[in-house]
Order: structure tokens, then sequence, then C-alpha cells
């Protein structure tokens, strides 16, 4: 489908996003936000204050898109048009969490700590006599005498 055979009503059919994406298409070069928006704006005979009111709703919908890459250089293109190293990398949260590779050594000494770490076993006991006193009275109902009961 090319975005020159269309007509206007045909284009009002159809989201920003696939307009952009026909836009693209037929583009040889990338294309920053504005542009594209301006373009988008023009084609579908929107009023010029569309721009200022829908502009950032407009960015964030591209880059929520997985069809649509933005460039080093700020430019928008169809991702099947490039490899991984031209997009701009945007670090997610779990890489930062991520931990460095351990040596064996560095692994070693990480469970020698954790067996020093562990709990004292004269605690826990400690801590299961209270839970079961507390427990003694407790008293376990099957789903057929919870029904009795009420």
């Amino acid at each position: 489908m090319s975005l020159n055979n269309m007509t206007k009503d045909e284009l009002e059919l159809l989201s920003n996003k696939d307009i952009t994406s026909l836009i693209l298409e037929d583009s040889s070069e990338s294309i920053n936000t504005a542009d594209l928006f301006k373009k988008i704006i023009e084609l579908l005979e929107l009023p010029e204050s569309t721009f200022e009111d829908k502009i950032a709703e407009y960015y964030t919908a591209l880059s929520t898109d997985k069809r649509f890459i933005m460039l080093k250089d700020g430019t928008w293109d169809l991702r099947a048009r490039h490899t991984s190293d031209k997009v701009v990398k945007v670090p997610d949260e779990e890489e930062e969490d991520e931990e460095e590779e351990l040596t064996e050594e560095e692994k070693e000494e990480d469970d020698d700590e954790l067996e020093e770490d562990s709990y004292d076993d004269t605690e826990r006991s400690d801590y299961d006599d209270d839970a079961n006193e507390e427990l003694k009275d407790l008293v376990i109902l099957d789903e057929d005498e919870l029904e009795l009961e009420q």
C-alpha cells in the first residue's frame, strides 16, 4: 500500500503510527519526530494547533511501537532497515542490576560467607517453640465442615 495512492478518507481510517510507517516506507531517509508529525497533520488536513497539542503523545506512540527505531542522530526509521548498532541504546533496569561475572575464587569466597552467615540452631528452636505454642489451639476445617458452620 503506497501513501501516494491513498485518499484522505482512507488515511483517516489509519492510526498515526500506521501513517508514519507508510511515510517512512516511501522515504529513503530517516525523519525527525516533528517533521513526521507535521506530514501527518498535512495529509489529514488537521488544524495546526494539533501539532502543539499532540506531539508528545505522538512521540510516545513511536517510542513504544516495535516497528520504529530512533537512530543516533535523533531521527526515526523502520526497524527492518537497520542493524542494532545504529539504534540508540536505552539501558533497561535489569541490565543495570546484572552482576558482573565472578571468577571461581570469588564464587568460593561468596559460598564461604554464606555458610558463615547461616542461622544459629539455638535461636531457631526458640522461635519454633514460640510458634508451636501459638498454634497449639489451631483447628483446621475442611470445606464441608466450613459450609456446615455457616
